[in-house]
């Protein structure tokens, strides 16, 4: 397998996870920046949970990726982005 192919398979339901401070709309911006991206995130493809000392908030959020360069192009963004501690 080379380097260019691709174990996946598009289109594909995807789910990006990232993780920042609480406290503020973190859900908003990384939905915000998915949607730079991705058709516009339908209801119950998002969702949020706390960490257990409340700290921080991992958002998940599900689209339907149409190739690698439109999640490399998602993760870019959303390392870039300093609210963003972590993106998986």
């Amino acid at each position: 397998m080379s380097n260019t192919e691709s174990l996946m398979e598009f289109p594909c339901d995807f789910p990006i996870k990232a993780i920042g401070e609480a406290g503020f709309a973190f859900d908003a911006v990384v939905v915000e920046i998915v949607n730079r991206h991705a058709q516009t995130v339908g209801e119950g493809a998002v969702t949020t949970r706390e960490s257990r000392g409340g700290r921080y908030l991992a958002v998940t959020v599900t689209v339907r990726a149409q190739s690698r360069e439109q999640l490399d192009a998602i993760y870019q963004d959303l390392t870039a982005d300093p609210r963003v501690t972590m993106a998986l």
